[in-house]
């Protein structure tokens, strides 16, 4: 009797013994040593997932962890896609991290203001696309981050930036003021591209959309600056002085030599410039310079800004630019 007690007790302990080497197994720290990155592709079974985790280095058995999982995971099914698996990562929490469809996700991050050809450079260079880099029309892209995985092909992925532009600009002009001078959607991408590139304050934008639009309205000539260096550089900085040849070149651009908005726009605005151009401040402003601060000074007449360009020269003056 008493040796029928003791292995019942040895049973037992085995037992527990037994559970615990499982558990910890299952729930216990993981084979790597570093962050991993598997992928998991579409429409892969159970099977086939813990042998490209196997093959990784994430998990120690491919056959263990696929009866684990059947005994101790979810049934939920696991997602295709690229996977960060952590150093250490349990088996648990990795079956987890398939089930939950938590891929590893990439970005490009267009900022406000830039031309298309950065755009399709920034593409062009993002890893794990595929296919080549087409050229967006300038202004068709809204700026802001875009994730991407691994595999989608860069054309699909430029297509989404544009897409994203045509649902903000058709909202924003669905619910544009009285008061903007813009007739169409393109004719706001233009002035609200002009007025990305003329201000990096987002407290000015509505201020300089005023200026312009005042301008357009009298028939004033814009004399933009970023006009006249667009079809120098694509957009890109000039790195100097604009030439006065430059000023006097009539290109479709040069808002110096052409009354009117240019031919197209000469970036891509984000969502502060549009709606500023579709929503201008309430002033009778026609001008502006920079006041040193990085922000800028309006005037209403041409005395008062001629009074703000001196206060400017001296001011570059005392800073040794002049």
């Amino acid at each position: 009797m008493r040796r029928i007690g003791c292995l019942g007790l040895i049973v037992g302990l085995l037992g527990i013994a037994a559970l615990f080497v499982v558990m910890q197994g299952w729930g216990g720290a993981g084979p790597a040593t570093r962050t991993l990155t598997v992928v998991i592709p579409e429409g892969a079974s159970l099977t086939a997932a813990a042998g490209e985790l196997e093959k990784a280095g994430a998990i120690r058995s491919a056959d263990r962890f696929r009866l684990y999982a059947r005994f101790l995971g979810s049934g939920d099914p696991i997602r295709a896609g690229e996977y960060q698996v952590p150093a250490g990562l349990s088996q648990s929490d990795i079956l987890k991290l398939l089930q939950g469809g938590r891929t590893l996700r990439r970005f490009v991050t267009v900022p406000e203001g830039w031309p298309s050809v950065l755009v399709q450079e920034a593409v062009a260079k993002a890893p794990q696309l595929e296919g080549p880099t087409p050229l967006p029309p300038e202004g068709s892209i809204l700026p802001d981050s875009y994730d991407y995985q691994r595999g989608d092909t860069r054309a699909a992925y430029v297509a989404r930036m544009q897409a994203a532009m045509d649902r903000y600009l058709t909202a924003a002009w669905a619910s544009r003021k009285p008061t903007t001078v813009a007739k169409t959607p393109r004719e706001a991408i233009i002035l609200a591209s002009i007025v990305e590139k003329e201000t990096g304050k987002p407290s000015e934008r509505r201020m300089v959309a005023a200026v312009y639009s005042n301008r357009l309205r009298i028939g004033m000539p814009l004399q933009a600056d970023p006009t006249v260096i667009y079809p120098i550089t694509k957009g890109k900085p000039l790195g100097r002085r604009i030439l006065r040849s430059e000023l006097l070149a009539k290109n479709g651009y040069n808002t110096y030599a052409s009354r009117g908005l240019p031919v197209g726009p000469i970036a891509n605005p984000g969502r502060a410039s549009i709606d500023a151009v579709l929503d201008p401040e309430d002033s009778e402003a026609l001008y502006f310079v920079a006041d040193g601060s990085g922000g800028h000074v309006f005037a209403n007449t041409l005395a008062e800004h001629n009074a703000n360009v001196q206060k400017w020269y001296a001011i570059r003056r005392a800073r040794g630019e002049m």
